[in-house]
């Protein structure tokens, strides 16, 4: 028979992990505006015309680019510093 999952305890919001949480993120921003510049500066020197559509392109796909990849790797951080990891359950585990 399933069992249900318990319910989440008050202690897993670590405002300790939230913060490390949103200043990672302020960097990883800063960190995609500079990959945004570099992006248009190596197109810039190689010749491209410079339209809006290629500018607006370029900008959204690489800072939307390094901000999902870093985004989901600082969640990781988040998700062992809140306590969410000690939590889970093996349901093959056989140990007693």
């Amino acid at each position: 028979m399933p069992r249900h999952d318990p319910a989440p305890r008050s202690s897993i919001a670590n405002p300790h992990a939230w913060a490390r949480f949103r200043a990672i993120m302020r960097w990883m921003t800063l960190l995609g505006i500079a990959c945004v510049i570099g992006a248009l500066a190596y197109l810039r020197a190689g010749g491209t015309p410079m339209t809006a559509q290629i500018v607006i392109a370029t900008a959204l796909g690489v800072f939307l680019t390094v901000l999902v990849g870093t985004g989901l790797m600082s969640l990781i951080f988040l998700s062992h510093g809140s306590g969410h990891d000690e939590q889970v359950e093996d349901p093959f585990d056989e140990r007693p």
